[in-house]
């Protein structure tokens, strides 16, 4: 792949952090080193050996943590691993100072071969789902199934709520904005977001809260936190620019891999509206709408997520390798059946379902579709 993104001349020079990243309770921290970048990588021992090896990609502004309460949900199906992306985390910048969503996904493709554990379990939410789409289009070889969170595909009509974050990759912009907001502190910094990200930022508990302003702290004192959040939010919008082959959701035709999407209906950042393109442009997807979720369902309800993955993975576990791993690209007929020739548990077409959402148990109101 090449990137779509020339880095610029000046380069962030990659100073340590003064505060490492926090470790969870049964989490483990590694550092692997790959040509060209360095990445921190977030573990959580399975709880038995021989389980399918799994990777979580966080989103714009965010890092591993953000995945851990999926992970804790998931120890008993998944040997997961969650990086950092270069820049975000405890990952420094890279080397060539590309933060393009190709950029990105070359970091993941060049962690996935590195270590051999293709093809995986493959999530990302927001930005990181963006770059799962790329890496499952360009390698299936190395993507088993495709879990999106709210993933960032472009968007005919942005919500007025999204523009904000969008002006981030204007040259410039975040420092504007970082003197515009010189006066608040982390705590009011680490309110805003949760507002901006979160369906109902009052389900998030006081000690919770805490260590979200902590790493909010830690996360303002690295020498380039502005430039690698506005570079990569620039690269993510150039990315939606792409025609051709290289055009998002001409990519995501070309998934192979059963895919989960995950949509939150109180989501400020990616219009709900885009779940039902989605469906249809996967072409062996299902759908999991949150009526009270916003953009970070993994976090804000990691039950109800962890229940529809093992779903997907009860699917793709009975389905032969060759099958699932999208060794031999198949035409996807138009009717009611699925890729694989069998029908979907619900007799209806899994790349057609909109999901209706209706109440559920777990206060979420989950609607599958």
């Amino acid at each position: 792949m090449s990137s779509t993104e020339p880095p610029e001349a000046r380069i962030v020079a990659a100073v340590p952090p003064a505060r490492p990243v926090r470790v969870g309770a049964g989490e483990k921290l590694r550092t692997t080193s790959l040509p060209g970048l360095t990445l921190n990588v977030r573990t959580r021992p399975p709880a038995v050996s021989g389980l399918p090896p799994a990777v979580f990609l966080h989103g714009l502004g965010g890092c591993s943590q953000n995945w851990s309460p999926l992970m804790e949900r998931l120890a008993d199906r998944l040997d997961i691993e969650a990086p950092d992306l270069p820049g975000f985390g405890d990952s420094p910048p890279p080397d060539d100072g590309d933060y393009s969503i190709t950029g990105h996904a070359r970091a993941v493709i060049r962690l996935l071969d590195a270590g051999g554990r293709g093809p995986v379990h493959l999530a990302g939410n927001s930005m990181g789902g963006t770059i799962a789409i790329r890496v499952a289009a360009v390698r299936p070889d190395l993507v088993r199934s495709l879990t999106l969170v709210s993933p960032a595909l472009p968007e005919r009509r942005p919500q007025r709520t999204a523009v904000p974050t969008g002006l981030l990759a204007i040259p410039g912009a975040t420092r504007l904005f970082s003197r515009a907001t010189r006066g608040w502190d982390a705590e009011r910094r680490t309110r805003e977001l949760l507002a901006l990200t979160y369906g109902d930022p009052r389900q998030v508990g006081q000690e919770d809260f805490a260590l979200a302003v902590e790493e909010y702290e830690r996360r303002l004192a690295l020498p380039y936190f502005w430039d690698a959040l506005a570079r990569s939010a620039r690269g993510l919008i150039d990315s939606y620019t792409l025609g051709g082959q290289h055009a998002l959701w001409r990519q995501a035709e070309r998934v192979l891999a059963p895919t989960l999407l995950v949509y939150g209906m109180r989501d400020q950042l990616v219009a709900f509206r885009t779940a039902r393109r989605a469906s249809a442009t996967f072409r062996d997807s299902r759908l999991l709408t949150l009526l009270d979720a916003g953009h970070v369902a993994m976090m804000e309800y990691p039950e109800a997520v962890a229940r529809s993955m093992r779903e997907l993975l009860d699917d793709v576990d009975g389905r032969p390798v060759d099958e699932a791993d999208g060794s031999e690209e198949q035409d996807v007929p138009d009717g009611s059946d699925r890729p694989d020739g069998r029908e979907a548990r619900d007799g209806r077409d899994s790349r057609k379902t909109g999901g209706v959402p209706v109440p559920g148990t777990d206060g979420s109101g989950a609607a599958r579709g």
